[in-house]
């Protein structure tokens, strides 16, 4: 994508409205590119769209390449004729419109699939066969997750050990052949699925940046198929040291995020090719890729793997510009953001300086009412993407509330609110619109608001908080809701601050 400056929004797929439990790749997700044209965004931003985990989260997924199928459309599969109008309507949702329900939205569509699955063609067995040829990785995921169905769902470490080997495993692989086939074709229609929704938003001009999480669970497709390329014991399978942060902004404690470290000597013996095979693959899916966790690539926080906190911790140095060499040679357009945020330190700021990718600034991390942040709009660099909040954050009207009296007072003045009544207003708050004004007057290339931010919503309707398993990952948007925006004042300010429509 050009350099242009541009504005986007930030809204997960499940945030979607709609009434399968979850956000779908249907008609409303359609709907909400109209109403991104609508407001002169020229970006949609979602978060990693791999199978979550037990909580929700997206960051600890099954597979660094598979796609999740809650997120799978129930109309389209009615539509080509390959479920019953029964199952159509038992996928729809009775609950609140205002939560996403992951497990009622996974059951049903395993439902609704595996009748889809058991009623497609000859023809059309052999397009999804096409499809795994030409996706290497589908293979092995689809075998993974077909064993471990067969072991009750337990992890891989806990199945048989001639499972468990990947290397073993394949002796056993014809017997399991039909169920592979089916989690081939839960693939095949998640990817066909979206590469319709992304043609149709590029279509409006409006690219996708999405994201990927710099690590993979240990009990995951990758892990247990390329087991070498990771920081796992041969004879007990088990990770030697595991990733998370020192104490940082978000966590007092750090945060112990549990998953294996990358073997990255070994993965530079073969030029990184898991990597090049993972990038690869991502800028299909998307217009340009926010790597998460980027400082990792500088230097990572290593845990011993028996530790309870991620304090005991140390630094040791990651692949740096070796990898990114090897990056920039196989994947010369590769548009990659670089989320730099936590804890710095000079190895990461040569990284980028040498990689050239835009980093990410946050203005509520700005607001020290006694320094001159570099989260401060007025030190944001042209090459930068600039955030009103990511979906780790607050949402603006929540922060507001949540602040200090002296940094709120300092952040109303520096983004020019004038009022009294900074707490009020709902989506047409003053205050809110005042930090959104902020970050788009800054010279930073690609600004990007929340939904929930533009709604004008409180901090219950945070996304994720960091640190903690609950009532996160849950926030949905109603229609309501979206009716409510003022798409004039969006496609005015995107004019007068040249993001353009």
């Amino acid at each position: 994508m050009t350099k242009q400056r541009r504005a986007g929004v930030l809204m997960h797929i499940s945030s979607v409205p709609g009434k399968y439990g979850i956000g779908v790749m249907g008609r409303d997700a359609v709907d909400f590119i109209h109403r991104l044209d609508r407001g002169g965004f020229r970006l949609w931003q979602v978060l990693p769209l791999n199978p979550v985990d037990s909580t929700g989260s997206p960051y600890c997924s099954c597979s660094a390449f598979a796609g999740n199928i809650s997120l799978i459309d129930p109309e389209w599969l009615y539509e080509k004729k390959l479920i019953s109008e029964g199952t159509l309507r038992d996928n729809e949702y009775g609950g609140s419109v205002y939560t996403a329900d992951y497990a009622f939205a996974y059951e049903k569509r395993m439902k609704a699939l595996r009748e889809a699955y058991g009623n497609i063609t000859a023809e059309e067995r052999e397009v999804v066969s096409l499809f795994a040829e030409q996706n290497v990785w589908a293979e092995d995921y689809a075998y993974y997750m077909a064993l471990k169905a067969f072991h009750g769902e337990k992890p891989w470490w806990e199945w048989e050990d001639k499972y468990a080997r990947y290397e073993k495993a394949q002796k056993e692989k014809a017997a399991f052949r039909d169920e592979i086939d089916f989690y081939l074709f839960t693939q095949y229609v998640f990817y066909a699925q979206w590469r319709a929704l992304k043609e149709y938003a590029n279509s409006k001009n409006i690219g996708i940046l999405g994201d990927m999480p710099i690590y993979v669970s240990r009990d995951s497709a990758d892990v247990w198929s390329e087991r070498g390329l990771f920081q796992i014991n041969e004879r007990s399978l088990a990770p030697t040291e595991v990733s998370g942060v020192p104490p940082d902004y978000f966590s007092e404690e750090g945060q112990l995020w549990g998953n294996p470290l990358y073997n990255w000597k070994k993965m530079e013996k073969d030029g990184f090719r898991w990597w090049i095979k993972r990038l690869s693959a991502a800028l299909k899916l998307y217009d340009r890729v926010r790597i998460d966790h980027f400082r990792a690539f500088a230097s990572y926080w290593a845990v011993p793997a028996e530790s309870k906190t991620a304090k005991t911790g140390k630094w040791i140095d990651g692949p740096g510009m070796k990898l990114f060499d090897e990056v920039k040679k196989q994947l010369p357009d590769a548009d990659i953001i670089a989320e730099d945020l936590g804890t710095f330190g000079e190895d990461v700021v040569k990284l980028l300086e040498d990689t050239k990718f835009p980093g990410m600034r946050v203005i509520q991390f700005g607001f020290d009412p006694c320094g001159d942040s570099t989260h401060l709009p007025h030190n944001y660099p042209k090459n930068s993407v600039a955030y009103v909040g990511t979906h780790d954050n607050n949402t603006i009207l929540g922060w507001l509330w949540e602040a200090g009296e002296d940094e709120r007072k300092y952040a109303l003045r520096y983004c020019c609110y004038g009022g009294n009544n900074w707490g009020e207003g709902g989506a047409y708050s003053g205050s809110c619109r005042a930090v959104i004004e902020a970050v788009w007057r800054s010279s930073a290339d690609t600004a990007i608001v929340a939904l929930q931010d533009i709604c004008g919503f409180g901090a219950d309707a945070r996304m994720n908080t960091p640190g903690t398993d609950e009532k996160n990952w849950q926030f949905r948007v109603s229609t309501d809701a979206l009716d409510g925006i003022d798409y004039d004042y969006y496609k005015e300010i995107n004019r007068i601050y040249r993001r353009w429509y």
